[in-house]
């Protein structure tokens, strides 16, 4: 077993001043997402999604983003999963892009809303007919006997099924975060980090203000 507490990475890969950083947080995510697209970071798309219960207990997972502009972060998934209660209950998410290769992440929190069918159907109609076909075979988060009884109930559904793309459930669509506060952290020398992060000013019209945080 590796000694963890001494298992760790200075980071030297650069600095975020207030000088360099975009007038939005969008126009910022854009440069950062770009720069991890262009270092070939395997699924730069990836983000984990924490959410909470009515009783306001903490769960979290990986998912892929699937579209953002200055509203939000987008993601589908199943209404019915896991994470689909817990927004129904407390919409409410926080968000983390962890881009380790690059030495910076963004942490992302704000409320939830469904996205609708239209919208729903854009994220759905590129999945390969396998993954459509899995969503549908698979109620998400459901305790199962055994990998094979997927297996099988996947292998009934393509064979009921007509050639060519599968329709959307009603129970599958989309998210939307709408963020609050959007964080941008730079990792830093002898862990003196940069945290540049957008905070919501509901007070002054909707617009943003940007605050240091410590490391």
């Amino acid at each position: 077993m590796p000694d963890l507490s001494r298992m760790r990475n200075d980071y030297t890969a650069g600095r975020l001043t207030e000088e360099e950083l975009a007038p939005t947080w969008v126009e910022q995510f854009d440069r950062w997402f770009a720069d991890v697209v262009a270092a070939e970071v395997s699924e730069p798309n990836a983000v984990v999604v924490a959410t909470a219960d009515a009783d306001g207990a903490p769960d979290a997972r990986v998912v892929l983003m699937k579209g953002y502009d200055e509203f939000g972060f987008i993601f589908g998934t199943s209404y019915a999963s896991a994470k689909g209660a817990q927004l129904a209950a407390n919409p409410r998410a926080a968000l983390v892009f962890p881009w380790h290769a690059l030495q910076r992440q963004v942490r992302v929190s704000g409320r939830v809303e469904r996205i609708g069918g239209t919208a729903s159907d854009g994220l759905w109609d590129p999945r390969p007919r396998g993954a459509q076909l899995a969503a549908v075979a698979s109620v998400q988060s459901t305790v199962v006997d055994s990998r094979e009884e997927l297996v099988q109930r996947l292998r009934q559904l393509d064979a009921q099924t007509a050639d060519g793309p599968v329709p959307r459930p009603e129970i599958w669509g989309g998210y939307r975060v709408l963020p609050e506060r959007v964080e941008f952290w730079q990792g830093g020398k002898d862990r003196l980090h940069d945290r540049l992060r957008f905070v919501r000013d509901d007070e002054e019209g909707g617009g943003w203000i940007v605050q240091r945080l410590a490391p």
